[in-house]
């Protein structure tokens, strides 16, 4: 099932990815399919979970072309009855997500901001509102965009390293997380927590974080996966029409929120990120990363 206000994207998958859609319990050769330029996605059929792996050196920026294979291959996994939960993490050493990809917002069009803004939309809606269950393994930082993505699964597990660091640290950037990713943030961690950490910026070592609630568990990196592997077996041992009628029902407002607002949220973003003062800020910002690598 689509979330609301979100164009199914079979509508813009090529023949065969709507053919294999269509033969449900596919041997498991086909899960190749899944596999794209930036997602590795494997599927156990005997357990029913997929795992789906960021490969997008250096940093899984989420780009247009990285929120684009995100939603077919999750899409893909929606459509696979043999498929009732997915891990989501990354095959980038110490880093899950670093979040959008800032190349993406300085110095384009304002048709190029809409299209992007409205894939980084589509992301969000799908992975917020899947009838998967859905853990998010975070095996090394993940500010911003990263963090919304571990923040929009079901549970979220996170290497005990204290180097590696989560949330939304939109602030310092100088621009502004919207509604939404706030709204998203808010349900995990409470108001207080919340409105401090979004006004400063914050991005919170893993064992504040876990402290804080935005991380339900923390493990050596060694074990991620098979703790990860052992959260899902716990939740899909319920039956899955109970508990995706539960999480419908936790989720709607948040969703439907933005759903209804959709067009004004883009138009929004262009109008705030085509700001000249914005735009100076965000290149000031490439231009340390730049003397950083250097």
């Amino acid at each position: 099932l689509s979330p609301p206000g979100v164009l199914p994207l079979c509508h813009r998958l090529p023949a065969w990815g709507r053919a294999a859609r269509q033969r449900p319990g596919l041997p498991l050769a086909m899960c190749r399919a899944f596999s794209n330029n930036k997602i590795l996605v494997e599927l156990d059929e005997s357990s029913g979970v997929a795992t789906m792996k960021f490969k997008s050196p250096p940093v899984n920026s989420l780009s247009l072309d990285f929120l684009t294979e995100f939603c077919i291959s999750l899409e893909k996994l929606e459509n696979n009855r043999a498929c009732r939960g997915v891990i989501v993490t990354s095959a980038v050493p110490k880093i899950f997500s670093s979040g959008l990809d800032i190349t993406e917002m300085c110095g384009k069009s304002t048709e190029h901001y809409a299209e992007f803004w409205r894939a980084v939309q589509e992301m969000w809606l799908r992975l917020y509102g899947s009838n998967m269950v859905t853990v998010a393994a975070v095996n090394g930082s993940s500010p911003a965009g990263g963090c919304l993505m571990a923040l929009s699964c079901d549970y979220r597990i996170m290497v005990e390293n204290p180097k590696f660091s989560i949330g939304l640290n939109e602030a310092q950037l100088g621009i502004v997380a919207p509604f939404w990713f706030k709204d998203t943030f808010v349900n995990v961690v409470g108001h207080r927590v919340a409105e401090r950490s979004l006004q400063l910026g914050s991005l919170h070592p893993a064992p504040e974080a876990h402290k804080f609630g935005l991380v339900d568990e923390l493990v050596p990196e060694e074990k991620l996966q098979e703790k990860a592997a052992a959260v899902m077996a716990q939740w899909l041992a319920l039956p899955d029409h109970a508990r995706q009628l539960t999480k419908s029902m936790m989720r709607k407002t948040v969703l439907d929120r933005l759903a209804a607002h959709r067009e004004e949220d883009i138009q929004n973003f262009i109008s705030f990120i085509s700001k000249e003062s914005i735009q100076k800020s965000l290149r000031m910002y490439m231009e340390m990363l730049k003397k950083k690598k250097g």
